[in-house]
């Protein structure tokens, strides 16, 4: 195989970039680099060093580089903004579908506990759900009640909000230009920075008019910033960067010391790569543990030293933006035979030593004094003292020394004695949340409606999807990969499985209609939990003023689950729908919605369901996309269940199943 299509193999264009060290070499190629390649023989580091400072000079001269943004006092937040996590707004977390409430102290507690706290959230909102039906990105976050206030408890506990922007939402209601709405949006929820999604850089009029609406937006491009551009992103998310042997650096922080950027490999379960070069050069790291409903933890090893990293960063950020910074210092031939690494950074108030071990053993190294600084370890929070000092640096793991005057705080250095548990990954399966509708007196006996039965027995149910960055049930679909591209993104794929059903099963031959669910409201009084915006178009809607012909739509698993106990029954689950299905006689009513099934599943992080029959809705221009259309019985699609009645969709009905009692000769 091409190894630009293995997907462990980074593409080239992820691959570290080699620093020309010939003095008369063109270095150009290097502008658009993600990270500049260290030689592996030492005896180059300091031509390299000497290359990497002429290239940064020429390539600021021919920039005409300005660094007044980094200067502005209502961005210089942005410097020690470190920890950044990328967290679904429906998270488990951070909602809970018991009592309908953001629960922010929740995640912040899970955040202080095991990586040291976040110093940022990003409110991941509308994708994957996005294209079931005509809302818009913004609809997603302006139709959330409490949003605004769960962006101020977060402010409270000193955590920078970010929201996400998706320059691809090009098929949904259009409510405005996408600058306006954005700005619209950060200066009403005051916002703190923008995610760009799929794009490297905002444009021109985007920048302003988020700048005009609340100066101290920082807006934040995913993967390789233009050195252009920053003069005008004081952020960037390292998406996918791939280091040397020898550890080098990272292109858009060489070039402007004060950018600060986030690593992250989001489909990995080992992070120690990105942690040791963001320990190297001064820069953040992102959390991103569930990505758009699949678990992809971090294991405790990297959660542990994340918490030792961050303090250490946050308590020095004006040494790593500010401080003189050597690449590869030499430590002597002792250090780089036991594959250890490091970096310098000098300041005023003292010299930082952050250390890298690439090898499979504890290294112990030996770090010179400096004339009246007293040095401290940075991996277990000791005062090493004056002169000559010895430091351990653990296996795969970071260290390095911090000296500075004897009377300075080194408060901060005490919460780093802490324990850090070896790797281990915590798989995470769903279970069924399964659960049945209230009970009503005057039940109906639905098993002689219309329907399609399903014989008891072990039947072989092969199911297709699509298999977007969700998969469709808990395993990571892309685990340990480099971007994935087409053809394993966005493919259509398969899965076969045996399914036992104990009893004989009728699924409706048609979905609920409105007018069904009108009588069933003004029978039962029943309304909705939740709601979003205005509430589903049902409520107060009469029987007379509903069309038998249409399915009800705007329905959660709540609404649906009270129905089919009112009708004596309850909702089919998705292989007992596709079974019926695919025996023939399931009619749809018009406009064709996707169906409610009895799949809901939780890992304890995410919550979902699966819809199955397809809707005659489909979202044009982009494949991120939810799937539309009207699809065969052996179609599944995951869908991660939105909190508060944002669920509802005009492009999801329901039908309803009987449990048949079997017949006697």
């Amino acid at each position: 195989m091409d190894d630009a299509l293995d997907p462990l193999v980074p593409r080239p264009l992820d691959r570290p970039r080699p620093v020309p060290l010939d003095h008369d070499a063109d270095l150009t190629s290097l502008d658009t680099g993600k990270i500049l390649a260290a030689p592996d023989d030492p005896a180059d580091w300091p031509r390299w060093r000497e290359q990497l400072a002429r290239w940064r000079d020429e390539a600021r001269d021919q920039q005409n580089h300005d660094g007044t943004l980094y200067e502005r006092d209502d961005l210089r937040w942005t410097r020690g903004c470190f920890v950044v996590s990328q967290v679904w707004l429906w998270d488990e977390l951070l909602y809970d579908f018991e009592t309908h409430q953001f629960t922010p102290e929740r995640l912040l507690a899970d955040a202080r506990e095991r990586f040291g706290g976040f110093d940022g959230v990003v409110l991941w909102h509308a994708y994957p759900v996005i294209g079931i039906d005509d809302r818009n990105q913004w609809d997603y976050y302006r139709s959330v009640p409490g949003l605004g206030r769960l962006v101020d408890d977060l402010h409270a506990a000193g955590v920078r909000v970010f929201v996400d922007y998706n320059p691809w939402d090009v098929g949904t209601r259009r409510s405005g230009p996408d600058a306006e709405e954005l700005a619209s949006l950060v200066a009403d929820l005051d916002i703190d920075g923008v995610f760009l999604d799929t794009l490297k850089q905002g444009g021109a009029e985007l920048l302003e008019q988020l700048d005009a609406a609340r100066p101290g937006v920082a807006v934040e491009g995913e993967s390789t910033l233009a050195l252009e551009r920053l003069v005008d992103h004081p952020l960037s998310w390292a998406q996918w960067f791939a280091d040397s042997r020898v550890p080098g650096v990272v292109r858009s922080r060489w070039f402007e010391q004060r950018h600060q950027m986030h690593h992250v490999r989001r489909w990995n379960r080992d992070h120690s790569d990105e942690l040791q070069s963001a320990w190297l050069n001064g820069i953040g790291v992102m959390v991103w543990e569930v990505v758009f409903g699949v678990w992809v933890g971090w294991n405790q090893r990297d959660a542990g030293t994340l918490r030792r990293m961050a303090a250490a960063q946050r308590a020095l950020v004006d040494v790593l933006t500010d401080g003189t910074w050597t690449p590869l210092p030499d430590l002597g031939e002792e250090a780089a035979a036991s594959g250890v690494y490091a970096a310098r950074y000098e300041h005023a108030t003292g010299v930082f030593t952050p250390m890298v071990n690439r090898s499979g053993a504890d290294a112990k190294l030996v770090v010179a004094g400096r004339d009246g600084l007293t040095a401290h370890d940075l991996w277990s929070g000791s005062r090493l003292g004056e002169g000559e000092v010895e430091v351990i640096v653990p296996a795969h793991g970071i260290g390095g020394v911090w000296q500075t005057a004897a009377d300075a705080d080194v408060s901060w250095l005490s919460p780093l004695s802490l324990e850090v548990p070896t790797a281990r990954f915590e798989h995470r399966r769903s279970r069924l949340v399964a659960r049945r509708g209230p009970s009503w007196a005057d039940g109906r006996a639905g098993a002689g409606a219309p329907s399609v039965r399903v014989p008891a027995g072990e039947h072989v149910v092969t199911v297709r999807y699509r298999c977007r960055e969700t998969g469709l049930y808990d395993d990571a679909p892309f685990v340990d990969e480099w971007k994935p591209l087409h053809p394993r993104l966005h493919d259509q794929r398969t899965l076969d499985r045996v399914v036992s059903l104990l009893d004989d099963v009728g699924v409706a031959t048609t979905e609920v209609s409105e007018r069904d669910f009108a009588v069933f409201v003004s029978e039962t009084g029943h309304e909705p939990v939740v709601t979003a915006g205005d509430g589903p178009a049902w409520v107060g809607r009469s029987a007379a003023e509903s069309d038998d012909d249409r399915p009800v739509t705007e329905v959660d698993l709540g609404d649906a689950r009270a129905y089919a106990a009112w009708a004596g029954g309850r909702l089919p689950t998705e292989d007992e729908w596709q079974l019926a299905g695919e025996a023939g006689g399931l009619a749809r009513l018009q406009p064709e919605v996707w169906n409610l099934t009895e799949s809901e599943r939780t890992d304890g992080r995410t919550r979902y369901a699966i819809l199955k029959g397809g809707s005659r809705h489909r979202s044009q221009g982009s494949d991120w996309y939810f799937d539309g259309g009207v699809r065969g019985p052996e179609f599944s699609a995951k869908y991660l269940v939105p909190g508060l009645g944002l669920g509802r969709s005009t492009s999801i009905g329901f039908r309803v199943a009987w449990d048949l009692a079997e017949e006697t000769p």
